[in-house]
């Protein structure tokens, strides 16, 4: 996990900072909290050092005879793996611009290396932020490789309606781990890559309320959306059936049955540089579903006939041209390797991932991953691990 400096200036939203840090902490992040002047009087250094079991960084720290010595903007910005500024105000955004140095957080910008990431979270009235002065503040930093998140729209707490809400704990988490993965060499090969996942499983109604489907959760096809979201890849989700929360970042298709998702993968296929099939699809349909409920009435047999659904993963191996890489999913209960290469090579795929039952719904899975070249790999983790061993293991 990383070390993230979570720095908050002195807009209304600094009331929501406790909850920043609070999602920082959860996902495992070691954080140093620095505070501005104007930000103490609109939230407890004390509920701030609580949640982060550890003495916050204040600006009367920052030339005192206590800690003064110790250089707090040398020694946090060499200790940082990024530095996330939310909420960031038209104020501390026009120092870090223009590299004033008068307070501890903006001192610390100005002495982080180039290679540290920073995050800007603006959060203020709309027409600040709208303001030309703004605007190009917000320009000139990133023109200089900073992170710049997108603020929400709603009510503001000066009453307007407009743009500029702080964005939500979870989506600063999201920016944040983006922000690392985007400056570290291991997202090379994904930056600029557009990636098609489905994920989920399939429903096929045989009566109004009724339908067939599988148990897949669509956690593994979240996880590899996700990772290749923080690699800095677009990603568009066609998601079926699922017991996931959104995903962040991503543009998401929702489908119910197999037909709907075929419809969305043609409709989206020659966009996409890399394609993953990870949904579970139903292979067989209700040939004439029922426009009433089904009822008993009595009968102790009902018999409905299934017609073939199609194979998606099929139709992709089949249209995909030279360039574009298809990666499918293969759960068996026996002979795993095998009958996985045999589909491997059936559907023209260039990677398949095999795994067994214990995969669905859960958290973590084992996983061999093979490659059209003969090549084998073994992960074993949590989804994001495999997926990102997996993105890992592409050209």
């Amino acid at each position: 996990m990383s070390k993230i400096l979570l720095g908050i200036s002195g807009g209304i939203a600094a009331y929501k900072s406790p909850e920043i840090l609070r999602a920082f902490i959860i996902a495992g992040h070691e954080v140093e909290v620095i505070l501005t002047e104007a930000a103490e009087q609109l939230v407890s250094p004390l509920a701030l050092a609580t949640l982060a079991g550890k003495k916050i960084w204040r600006q009367s720290d920052f030339l005192s005879t206590e800690y003064g010595w110790k250089i707090p903007h040398i020694s946090l910005s060499k200790w940082a793996d990024v530095l996330v500024i939310a909420p960031c105000t038209a104020e501390t955004m026009s120092g870090i611009a223009r590299g004033r140095a008068e307070s501890l957080l903006t001192a610390t910008a100005l002495a982080l290396p180039e290679h540290i990431p920073v995050v800007v979270c603006p959060a203020m009235n709309s027409a600040m932020l709208s303001n030309a002065a703004t605007v190009e503040n917000m320009k000139i930093l990133s023109q200089r490789g900073v992170f710049i998140t997108e603020p929400d729209s709603g009510m503001l707490a000066c009453g307007t309606e407009g743009k500029g809400r702080l964005p939500p704990p979870e989506a600063i988490l999201e920016e944040t781990e983006r922000a690392i993965y985007e400056k570290s060499n291991m997202t090379n090969a994904m930056r600029g890559k557009k990636v098609l996942i489905t994920a989920g499983a399939t429903q096929e109604y045989i009566d109004p309320v009724r339908f067939i489907s599988n148990k897949s959760s669509g956690k593994m096809g979240a996880a590899l959306a996700k990772t290749a979201w923080r690699r800095g890849a677009q990603v568009k989700f066609i998601l079926g059936a699922h017991s996931i929360p959104p995903v962040y970042g991503v543009e998401t298709i929702d489908v119910i049955s197999a037909n709907d998702m075929l419809k969305a993968v043609l409709e989206n296929l020659e966009w996409a540089d890399i394609i993953v099939a990870s949904a579970a699809v139903s292979d067989y349909r209700a040939e004439a579903p029922s426009v009433l409920k089904i009822k008993r009435e009595e009968k102790s047999v009902l018999s409905i006939s299934f017609i073939e659904n199609p194979d998606i993963a099929f139709e992709i191996g089949k249209l995909k041209h030279d360039g574009q890489i298809l990666v499918g999913f293969a759960l068996e209960t026996n002979d795993m390797i095998k009958n996985a290469i045999s589909k491997m090579e059936r559907k023209n795929m260039d990677v398949i991932i095999v795994n067994g039952l214990a995969a669905l719904g859960s958290d973590a899975n084992d996983v061999a991953i093979i490659r059209r070249s003969g090549s084998e790999s073994s992960f074993a983790g949590s989804k994001e691990d495999i997926a990102n061993g997996l993105w890992d293991e592409l050209p």
